[in-house]
């Protein structure tokens, strides 16, 4: 009980350990009931949730006293008689008044109670005051209501936040997060919001005050949009540098920094000033895992100029927000510079798709099913989702834009929305449901948004390209009346902007309370922070948590463990979190992440998909790359980012064969394990499974929609047709090596030119 008693003597609650003439009594919990009832009362705040639960106990070390000093003056206690005394007690109802009184709900009583009794009846010495006060009470010399004091010391020290839960609240405060930046609040900075639809022209109005500014940052949502930015500024002569999360570029050198950059939002920096900053897509600050980075740049950039540049509803939040800072925001609007029309007729089937047609889709299983029935009828296809690598994307947009080029027709994802320039005649909604994430982090399905839905319709008729008269359609008639309802309307006005812990906050938290783990202290922030909600909401953390749990047990300092799980991984692809793990574990033994370690790790040298499952696994490589952030333990960026780009050239000629990969997939066994799968480290051939994993590995593919129904019957078929004849398939499977490895001579110039590159 040293450090019990180290507390009593700082805060002054309970008296100095006393001797067999200096009793408690009753006296002292009256004490106690005066003394805290107005500052401890904070289980009464918020009655509808339980914070409590959240407040992990911690163990109390019995034995604080080597010797039984206390025996010594009143005589041994007897357990049994002991422990009738400890449930008495805690029967007493004025007892659990006190305790409510001084911040202990009947969660937290259930819990300090049965600490206390085990303490106590498992303590072969116990503390000399509370020895004598149980003699006492055996003795009918006192109150069984005198161990309070005792109780309340141990609990305090059971949970620790009920000395500091003041402090707690006052951290989590979040009502006025204007004030955290007092930099950007000491200057007067000049607010301008260009406002417009897609193709409007906004963000190149606020790219050419950028530009000719002395100095400037470029805040954009993508790491393809900040290297766009990044290029075009050195093209015009301005040097510009690039800052991402991986990554960073100069445009001058190392040694001599640029005065311009163009970064992620996240990564902004709220302590250089500038003499012009944009913020670019400023709707995506109600995000509900990522608008917290917009809502810190646009409180926290200092700036003369701040150019903010998006969807017209944004207006009335950064006005309400302005009001906060005492700023104002002057508008600038902008109307589309192209036609855009909305078809009265559905697509209604593939065979209808001509050159400029983009058919946008919202999951993996429809690109993949798309893509292969517009090329199975003789028509090349560009495709485009979100865990394509930039370069990936880049190329086939390059592909797509190009007139010169035989492909005329897209099939991507909504990741097109943004980031991306795109000569597209015709949008087609392959779907109008799209899954999305809740503000509880729970996954839903439900009718595409009207934000979302101009955004990706708006991309058909770019200014000044061959299609500047767009249109827009729905594959299937019935969804066509629910998507000109949908197109008619305009977005609702945005109402929150996103808040998150930051990692000074939650040291401060680790500061009260470090017994807790991170996920912990970030689950208790959430629920002890105030928030001003017609402004801010607090942005979902599930995703932090998942990691925070993940690295529990791997000893890093707080700041690191924080950082790590910052980082955009993908927790449903399990070779990135086995990965994720294996650096947060040689980050913790201090031992540097070479390139070695990740060649090692990822599968190196790497080679040409042959089937979708090669494919995904390269594009999970390359975000396992993406985790090579932390410089100072991660000596060998320029060979990994070398790497990473001669791995999204590869990725590129997957994609540039994605029917062969589907092709080569719906060809190989059930029991079979991709290449890539079976040779991450080892590079040795695994033999084909049992068929008694078969299952386990079907419904994960079909999970992951890899496979379809259909495919999955064709499998079976050719299985069944294997069985029967082994010798076939042995001169089968032969053959199919000969064809695999025709196909990778089959690929184009640049894939030869890969095979070279990496053999010297």
């Amino acid at each position: 009980m040293q450090n019990c008693r180290r507390c009593i003597r700082l805060l002054g609650v309970v008296r100095q350990p006393h001797t067999h003439c200096l009793r408690p009594s009753l006296s002292v919990a009256s004490d106690f009931r005066r003394l805290h009832r107005s500052t401890l009362q904070f289980s009464r705040k918020r009655p509808e949730t339980n914070v409590s639960a959240l407040f992990k106990p911690v163990q109390v070390q019995a034995n604080a006293d080597c010797e039984d000093v206390g025996s010594e003056l009143v005589g041994k206690l007897e357990k049994a008689e002991l422990l009738k005394i400890l449930n008495k007690f805690t029967q007493r109802r004025e007892i659990k008044s006190l305790c409510s009184e001084n911040g202990l709900d009947a969660y937290l009583q259930q819990q300090a109670f049965g600490s206390f009794r085990r303490y106590c009846i498992e303590a072969e010495n116990l503390p000399v005051d509370l020895h004598i006060t149980f003699s006492d009470i055996t003795q009918g010399a006192g109150h069984i209501d005198d161990i309070f004091p005792y109780f309340l010391r141990h609990a305090k020290t059971v949970f620790p936040h009920l000395d500091c839960m003041d402090d707690l609240k006052k951290i989590s405060d979040l009502r006025q997060p204007a004030n955290w930046y007092t930099n950007a609040r000491a200057i007067t900075r000049k607010i301008v919001f260009h406002a417009g639809p897609t193709n409007s022209g906004k963000t190149y109005h606020a790219m050419e005050r950028y530009l000719s500014a002395k100095s400037g940052v470029y805040c954009g949502p993508l790491k393809l949009l900040a290297t766009e930015v990044y290029n075009k500024a050195n093209e015009r002569g301005t040097p510009c540098d690039l800052v991402t999360g991986e990554e960073r570029k100069f445009g001058i050198s190392e040694s001599s920094p640029a005065n311009h950059v163009a970064c992620t939002v996240e990564m902004t920096s709220v302590n250089t000033p500038y003499e012009v900053a944009v913020i670019d897509e400023i709707q995506q600050i109600r995000d509900p895992q990522r608008g917290w980075a917009w809502t810190r740049a646009f409180l926290g950039l200092i700036a003369d100029e701040v150019h903010v540049c998006g969807e017209p509803g944004s207006l009335d939040l950064l006005q309400k927000i302005c009001e906060t800072t005492g700023e104002t925001v002057e508008v600038r609007h902008y109307d589309r510079l192209t036609e855009l029309t909305v078809e009265s007729t559905a697509l209604g089937s593939l065979d209808n798709v001509v050159p400029g047609d983009c058919i946008v889709c919202f999951s993996k299983h429809d690109i993949y099913t798309v893509s292969r029935e517009i090329e199975a009828r003789g028509k090349e296809v560009a495709v485009i989702y979100g865990g394509l690598p930039p370069g990936t994307k880049l190329a086939q947009a390059a592909k797509f834009n190009d007139p010169a080029n035989s492909c005329k027709v897209m099939v991507a994802t909504d990741a097109i929305g943004m980031g991306l320039n795109l000569s597209i005649r015709r949008i087609i909604f392959y779907s109008l449901i799209k899954p999305t994430m809740n503000e509880k982090g729970e996954r839903e399905i439900d009718t595409i948004s009207v934000s979302s839905a101009l955004q990706i319709a708006g991309r058909a008729g770019r200014f000044r390209t061959q299609w500047e008269h767009g249109f827009v359609t729905a594959f299937k008639s019935e969804d066509l009346q629910t998507l000109q309802r949908i197109l008619a309307q305009t977005p609702e006005p945005l109402k929150q902007a996103g808040l998150h812990p930051t990692a000074d906050q939650i040291e401060l938290y680790a500061y009260h309370l470090p017994s807790s783990s991170l996920s912990n202290l970030m689950d208790i922030f959430v629920n002890l922070c105030t928030v001003d909600d017609s402004l801010y909401f607090m942005c979902n953390i599930e995703d932090f948590k998942f990691l925070a749990e993940m690295i529990q047990h791997v000893p890093l300092p707080l700041r690191a463990r924080y950082v790590f799980c910052c980082a955009p991984i993908n927790r449903k692809m399990p070779f990135v979190c086995s990965m994720f793990l294996k650096v947060a574990r040689q980050y913790s033994r201090n031992e540097p992440i070479t390139f070695e370690f990740i060649k090692n790790n990822c599968g190196w040298p790497f080679k040409l998909p042959k089937t979708i499952l090669d494919l995904v696994h390269l594009e999970a490589v390359f975000d396992v790359m993406d985790l090579y952030r932390f410089m100072d333990l991660f000596p060998e960026a320029a060979n990994v980012r070398e790497a990473q780009k001669e791995l999204d050239e590869i990725i590129q000629q997957g994609v540039f064969q994605i029917t062969r990969l589907l092709k080569n997939t719906e060809a190989s066994q059930d029991g079979e394990i991709s290449s890539y799968a079976m040779r991450r480290v080892t590079h040795v051939k695994e033999p084909r499974l049992p068929s008694s994993t078969r299952g386990r590995l079907t419904e994960r593919l079909l999970a992951q929609g890899l496979l379809t129904p259909g495919m999955l019957s064709e499998l079976r078929k050719e299985w069944d047709a294997q069985q029967v004849g082994s010798a076939s398939t042995t001169a089968k499977e032969s053959q199919e090596s000969a064809v695999d490895s025709d196909d990778e001579d089959n690929f184009s110039g640049s894939g030869r030119k890969l095979r070279k590159k990496r053999r010297k």
